[in-house]
């Protein structure tokens, strides 16, 4: 056991970066699979192949560990997001959002889970998720001011209709399997989906072309 152990941190410390990104991927799915209360750091460590001793080297604290995932995350479907649509608006953009949510269903879960357990208090890292909000909001805007989004609507209202129409179906499934008979992960439900997204989008747009 402790020749393993000492082969693990070994392996930590000849890559780091491989060890921290085989910790996020794995924190990510105990932190999905129960929470920030009920996820079990040995787990996670167990998982990354890594003993505790280091990944309390990379990341301090469970709390750290949790912020780390957020960050990374949000970095990564951003980055993704543009990648996929650089030039694209909030009204084209709503299915390029529900489909990465449907390769993503582990950060649903994570964000399902938040909820659940903050009760309205406030979340890890609210300060720079709010910074990243502000972000795409701000971008909202300038979309508005040039004429490609509707102005007669709040930016920061379009910014949570687009969340939540591209995050509903994953993160309340039950409910769709209820109302539309069919998994939010059946890939038939997934392209209707996603022809509506497009279609209900139009609205966010001036009619005509015109300013709001």
């Amino acid at each position: 056991m402790r020749r393993k152990i000492k082969a693990a941190a070994a392996g930590a410390v000849r890559n780091p970066d491989r060890s921290r990104r085989c910790i996020l991927d794995a924190a990510l799915r105990e932190f999905s699979a129960r929470g920030f209360a009920g996820a079990r750091v040995d787990v996670i460590a167990r998982r990354a192949k890594i003993n505790k001793r280091m990944l309390y080297h990379y990341f301090s604290d469970k709390e750290g560990l949790f912020r780390a995932v957020l960050r990374h995350k949000i970095s990564e479907r951003v980055s993704r997001a543009q990648a996929q649509a650089p030039q694209s608006d909030l009204a084209s953009s709503l299915p390029i959002w529900f489909r990465q949510n449907c390769d993503d269903a582990d950060w649903v879960r994570l964000l399902a889970w938040e909820s659940l357990q903050t009760a309205g208090k406030p979340v890890v890292d609210e300060r720079e998720r709010r910074r990243v909000s502000r972000q795409a909001t701000a971008r909202i805007r300038q979309k508005q001011a040039a004429g490609g989004l509707r102005r007669d609507v709040a930016a920061v209202h379009l910014q949570l209709a687009k969340v939540s129409l591209a995050m509903f179906p994953l993160a309340l499934p039950q409910l769709v399997r209820i109302i539309v008979g069919r998994s939010p992960h059946d890939p038939k439900f997934q392209r209707e989906y996603t022809r509506f997204l497009e279609t209900i989008s139009v609205g966010f747009r001036p009619p005509n072309g015109k300013h709001e």
